[in-house]
């Protein structure tokens, strides 16, 4: 077959010759680093790898033939560097080395920790904020501003809180007040003027005549429809209201009329939490076709950047991500089992010992009243089947009251430890801070009520594994996808197998390594070079 490729040369080796066979080729794809010349046997007609030597053209003044020494050269492929796997105006926008980026887990699982160590090695971590309160925000913001400032890239988690429109406002303030420039906006369906406030708050035309905006949106989305709205210029009712408002001038509100929300979507796929489950194959070049699609009908001036997040554990799936054309990729269940991740020990072990199959979805405290489900971790715990009798109770009964007896009883004892009523109490306590009007709709509601009573076991059970409540074990929620499993799998015999050498830096280094060594392999089987199947694996190891 390489018979019929075309010769572009005649590859001289140096020191070195030419390696054959399929043996051989693993030691020529960890050369990603350096130029690899395909070159062919002209006896036996088989596709060797060469690096180093000389590449002179063939012409008719040496006949168009090689020499003795010489090899017929069927392509040459330039030095691969994980640096380079993405986007590079994606690195140049955000000042980073590497287009890796961390999620943000909620509730502070996503520390101050690992942004600081992302930031320091070059890629971008987000702090997860979502379901923490604003004093705890605020805390965080001012341990990475100390630490980080504007020095280096760092962002922070913007979450949508339907229930608690006020709270997403606040935060849009702390971030605003705090020289925030990166924010991931997650569990939006639409826009809502604080998204809109911060992403165009600032904005501004230098003197060439090109807008320049200092807050940097990552819109997280898995359905076309909600890319489509952080894709395009902002509703002008929504840039009227925050004008009106004093919270945008009217020259920022001009200026949003041309500009995207959002000019890196991360593409989410399966992931832990909140996930529409969909293949990331499917998913991420309809939202790159819809890119291209609203980039031409709003006459954006630059492109808008396409990151990919969900199932990315292993260095093929970060690869293929980045054959896809993703801008950057975001990792979110593997770091959760890191030692910088805002999760007990005990958490972590149960991560660690994840295979593919022991994820499944679960009713979610925020949304339980939807039926809205959450991917957690199975194995070890039994959160998701006690979650699931909830919902069930829920929807077959108007009141706790009309639960029977026996029931009742058994999610006291098991779930609870506790009658209800005292839980309600705790709830009612609760409410009276974050939302006083949920305490309003459950006196006029007994179902509302029931369904409060019961979002609060939901709720406790993902601060459990976050505190290491060791009696609550079987109640751990712990958000985690598929990628967990797999990645446990690939690292199973290396230095990243305990948990405790699992550090955010060390593996997003590997699952770059990794990649760019898959992304290698797969080039030189494409001329045609003997790739054995198992060569496309790449060993984690220590790297700097």
């Amino acid at each position: 077959m390489s018979n019929g490729l075309p010769v572009v040369g005649e590859w001289i080796g140096g020191d070195g010759a030419a390696s054959f066979g399929p043996d051989a080729m693993p030691a020529a794809i960890a050369a990603f680093r350096t130029t690899a010349f395909v070159v062919r046997n002209g006896a036996t007609g088989s596709v060797g790898v060469g690096s180093g030597g000389t590449l002179r053209p063939l012409t008719a003044q040496n006949g168009g033939t090689a020499a003795a020494d010489g090899y017929p050269c069927l392509g040459i492929l330039p030095p691969l560097y994980p640096e380079w796997l993405g986007d590079r105006g994606f690195l140049e926008a955000h000042g980073l080395r590497f287009p890796y980026v961390t999620g943000a887990m909620a509730r502070g699982i996503a520390s101050e920790a690992i942004v600081v160590e992302m930031a320091r090695a070059g890629m971008l971590g987000f702090f997860g904020a979502g379901g923490l309160s604003p004093a705890r925000v605020e805390q965080a913001l001012t341990t990475l501003q100390s630490t980080l400032g504007d020095r280096l890239p760092w962002g922070v988690n913007l979450i949508h809180s339907p229930q608690e429109p006020e709270l997403e406002n606040l935060i849009v303030g702390l971030l605003l007040r705090f020289g925030v420039r990166r924010v991931e906006a997650s569990a939006f369906m639409a826009l809502t003027p604080a998204v809109v406030r911060y992403a165009f708050s600032g904005v501004t035309r230098d003197a060439s005549g090109r807008i320049q905006r200092v807050n940097h949106v990552f819109a997280k989305i898995s359905r076309p429809e909600v890319a489509q709205h952080f894709m395009s210029p902002p509703p002008q009712a929504i840039l009227d209201a925050l004008v009106q408002a004093g919270e945008l001038t009217s020259d920022e509100a001009a200026l949003a009329r041309q500009l995207p929300v959002a000019e890196d979507i991360t593409v989410e796929s399966d992931s832990g939490g909140h996930t529409d489950n969909r293949p990331l194959g499917s998913l991420f070049p309809t939202i790159a076709q819809l890119r291209d699609e609203l980039v031409v009908r709003h006459g954006f001036t630059r492109s808008i950047r396409v990151g990919a997040a969900g199932g990315l554990g292993t260095p093929e799936s970060v690869a293929s991500a980045f054959a896809l054309g993703a801008a950057y990729v975001l990792t979110g269940s593997v770091n959760q089992s890191c030692v910088e991740a805002g999760v007990s020990d005990d958490a972590k072990a149960m991560l660690a010992l994840a295979e593919l199959a022991d994820m499944t979805m679960a009713p979610s405290a925020d949304m339980f009243e939807l039926g809205v489900k959450v991917q957690v971790l199975k194995r070890g715990t039994m959160f998701a089947s006690r979650a699931a009798t909830l919902y069930s109770l829920y929807t077959r009964f108007p009141s706790l009251e009309a639960i029977p007896a026996d029931e009742l009883a058994r999610i006291e004892q098991q779930m609870f430890r506790q009658p209800v009523g005292e839980v309600w109490a705790e709830a009612r306590k609760f409410f009276e801070v974050r939302g006083p009007h949920e305490i309003e709709r459950a006196e006029r509601d007994p179902k509302h009520k029931m369904a409060l009573v019961f979002r609060s076991y939901l709720g406790r059970s993902s601060r459990w594994p976050i505190d290491g409540a060791a009696d609550r074990r079987l109640d751990y929620q712990i958000w985690c996808g598929p990628a967990m499993g797999a990645f446990n799998a690939w690292v199973k015999g290396s230095f990243l197998e305990k948990p405790e050498n699992r550090t955010v830096v060390q593996v997003a280094l590997n699952l770059l390594e990794g990649a760019a060594y898959a992304t290698r392999a797969a080039q030189l089987r494409s001329y045609g070079a003997p790739i054995p199947a198992a060569a496309f694996s790449f060993r984690p190891r220590p790297l700097q």
